[in-house]
């Protein structure tokens, strides 16, 4: 009988925030543990280390490619319940790794398992909404799902003061058992077997086709990869730019948990305002505004004039805005792609979540990488990357 009753929506918004929060914990869990990691696994290069935050992004990339195609096929509940099981025993695997290469390899794999509850909950949502309203549900889910990056770092953390940082993919297996089991026992499958499209070659072209031709679906797209692009370069260098850089190394996980909370007003402004005044719009004056508070902070720590607290104060604004304009057009961006893609939903969010995460890697790993105990990498890049996004924004319709 629980498969068949339609769930109230705060208990659905709060389930689709979960499974969405599997890949929030998966990456802002690991920030804390980045220092231990580099120490056993690759002290000659602790950048390096680094890596296991891209590479798990990689691999939720590739992954999206097939987690949409196959819940069209296959329906909605068996996708994200199996991407689960490839997440978990990839999860397994990692607590053994000896080397930083098998860890890498684990983190990818574990990506590709992440992108079934990823994109399938995207197709889920679609299935039952569409336009402003599915726009303002994916903001509410962003509310809750903005906690978890809030919370993790703090969580990492006390498991590693407890155990070490192979207890934290302990809590990456008691994660994804618990959304696979909310999923299961309380969601019933929003896409009826009459309404799935069969995993025919030319079935699946047709599809990617009509998508990729689409100019909405890759204006969209292109402006997503900016927008993931310089919030996991910022992610990449956090735990340096804290540690390191401003001296905040023993409080990162509060400092983070605080710049979390506080850029989680943006999803719930977007969730107030979205049916008003359009999902572009908003988008739009969100990277504006990134796009001078990027500039400012620029030309301030170029200027040398601030004082260390006053710089790291500065540098705190600017890293809170960038999540900030993540509430407040991620959301609304990916129902603009969306919004006419209803019949292949799970291959349209499997297209826009590649292109847009694989591409956003192409950003992310060099500005970690350049990191030069500076900020000055990461602002660059979310300078460039939202004032691109701001002059595409103007090629998109609500």
């Amino acid at each position: 009988l629980a498969a068949h009753r339609r769930l109230p929506l705060p208990e659905f918004i709060a389930m689709l925030a979960f499974l969405f929060a599997t890949i929030a914990f998966s990456i802002d869990a690991m920030l804390p543990a980045l220092p231990d990691i580099a120490a056993d696994l690759t002290p000659d290069n602790v950048n390096r280390a680094q890596l296991i935050l891209t590479t798990f992004v990689a691999g939720m990339g590739l992954g999206t490619l097939f987690a949409g195609p196959l819940s069209d096929a296959f329906g909605r509940k068996r996708t994200i319940t199996a991407g689960f099981a490839i997440y978990i025993a990839a999860t397994i695997a990692a607590i053994y790794a000896q080397s930083l290469e098998f860890l890498l390899v684990a983190r990818f794999v574990q990506g590709l398992g992440a992108a079934g509850p990823r994109i399938v909950g995207l197709a889920l949502v679609r299935d039952l909404y569409e336009g402003r309203e599915m726009a303002r549900i994916s903001s509410f889910v962003m509310m809750i799902f903005i906690m978890i990056p809030a919370v993790a770092p703090t969580l990492g953390a006390g498991i590693i003061a407890i155990s070490d940082w192979h207890g934290v993919f302990l809590a990456f297996i008691a994660f994804a058992l618990i959304g696979a089991l909310w999923l299961n026992l309380r969601q019933a499958e929003t896409l009826p077997p009459a309404a799935r499209r069969p995993l025919r070659l030319t079935t699946l072209v047709g599809a990617a086709r009509e998508v990729l031709s689409d100019r909405q679906v890759m204006l969209a797209t292109l402006v997503l990869t900016l927008g993931f692009g310089q919030m996991f370069g910022l992610l990449s260098s956090a735990q340096q730019l804290f540690g390191e850089t401003y001296g905040r190394g023993e409080n990162f996980h509060l400092w983070f948990a605080a710049m979390a909370l506080l850029s989680g007003s943006g999803t719930v402004l977007n969730a107030t305002f979205v049916m008003r005044f359009g999902m572009r719009r908003i988008a739009k004056w969100a990277y504006v505004m990134q796009t001078v508070v990027s500039a400012v902070t620029l030309a301030l720590i170029f200027s040398g004039v601030l004082p260390p607290t006053a710089e790291f104060a500065l540098f705190f604004f600017w890293a809170v805005s960038v999540f900030f304009m993540a509430g407040v057009t991620f959301g609304n961006l990916n129902a603009l792609a969306l919004q006419r893609m209803g019949h292949i939903a799970g291959m349209a969010a499997s297209i826009v979540a590649a292109l847009s995460t694989l591409a956003a890697v192409l950003i992310a790993a060099p500005v970690g990488l350049l990191y030069d105990g500076t900020a000055v990498p990461a602002v660059v890049a979310t300078l460039v990357c939202s004032a691109l996004a701001w002059a595409l924004m103007r090629g998109l319709r609500d």
